[in-house]
């Protein structure tokens, strides 16, 4: 969720719901392989955070081969390749969902990544894949320390099909490429996010995957943590992700979480976030928080009024101000 889990969000998630596995917002293996700094932004994390895996989108097998020692140096626990977001300015380009119509260069990207796999945990580093040098210096002088060197898992996630759905082939194919997990979104390429997932194709890639070893990951119109422990269970999931639901609900999470805590406890959450913009992204113009702050201004009496107050917040402290001189009810 491309500028929507990035640290602040995640951290907040850590500490009032933490899920069993965080995945970073994708980085662009191509941007990474020019010698771009500021998509290493989402490579910033916690160690509350762990596990955590970051995801990697492109098209280009060759970058991310190298894109994967950028990620395996900061330390994450494993490497996502996305083939799944269904964003036009993704796909045209051939990544994201646009790699379903693509399976032989989809099947090249993962061996690629395998193979970095092996050979960073092999004691292969960055400094040995020919990277740009403002890379290779933000990576000297933005890690607290050499990363632990070890096999990574190497996953996917991805979508129903492009067109139409084609799960039992397109999984069958992934599949046969041994990744470490497969998230599954029930929905095509076409479908964007209209319509109801399809949870019963779902389940079929649940069954192709029977006896591989392989973890089948469900995604698509999850609400909750029982709903989400439901759904695993009906479809024979191994496990359930939560992504759109968690916007301004980061206690989601939490099982024993059953309802939203009182507005008093979402004022302190939204602060608490807004001042977590300010120090781990400092760079980023405050806008950015703008939508979580809407995203907590939902379902309380005269939430409409202070949504529209917060639209104009332009840092930490106005958000305070705002928050403080609002009555609750």
């Amino acid at each position: 969720m491309d500028g929507v889990t990035d640290a602040p969000f995640r951290h907040i998630v850590a500490k009032y719901g933490k899920p069993d596995l965080f995945f970073t917002e994708f980085t662009s293996v191509e941007g990474i392989c020019a010698g771009a700094i500021k998509p290493l932004n989402a490579f910033i994390y916690g160690e509350n955070e762990r596990p955590i895996v970051a995801q990697l989108f492109g098209s280009t097998p060759e970058c991310f081969y190298k894109a994967f020692f950028v990620a395996a140096e900061h330390g994450f626990d494993g490497i996502d390749i996305n083939m799944g977001c269904p964003s036009k300015n993704i796909t045209i380009k051939g990544s994201g969902a646009g790699l379903i119509k693509t399976p032989q260069l989809a099947v090249q990207i993962i061996k690629e990544c395998q193979r970095a796999a092996l050979d960073f945990a092999g004691g292969k580093t960055f400094r040995d894949v020919d990277l740009p040098d403002t890379t290779v210096n933000y990576l000297k002088h933005n890690r607290a320390k050499p990363a632990e060197t070890k096999l990574l898992p190497v996953s996917v996630k991805t979508r129903l099909g492009y067109h139409t759905n084609i799960v039992k082939d397109w999984i069958g194919l992934l599949l046969e490429q041994k990744p470490a997990a497969i998230t599954v979104h029930g929905r095509t390429y076409k479908q964007m996010y209209s319509g109801a997932a399809d949870w019963e194709s779902i389940a079929l890639a649940a069954k192709l995957a029977a006896g591989s070893g392989i973890p089948i990951i469900g995604n698509g119109d999850i609400r909750s943590a029982a709903q989400a422990h439901e759904y695993s269970k009906t479809y024979g999931t191994n496990g359930v992700l939560i992504g759109r639901a968690a916007l301004g609900k980061p206690w989601i999470f939490n099982a024993k979480q059953t309802t939203d805590p009182p507005v008093a406890e979402i004022f302190k959450i939204t602060l608490e976030h807004a001042l977590l913009q300010e120090k781990l992204l400092p760079e980023i113009p405050f806008l950015h928080m703008r939508k979580h702050l809407a995203w907590y201004c939902r379902g309380f009496p005269d939430a409409s009024e202070v949504r529209q107050q917060l639209m104009r917040a332009n840092s930490s402290a106005d958000v305070k101000r705002i928050l403080t001189a609002t009555k609750i009810k």
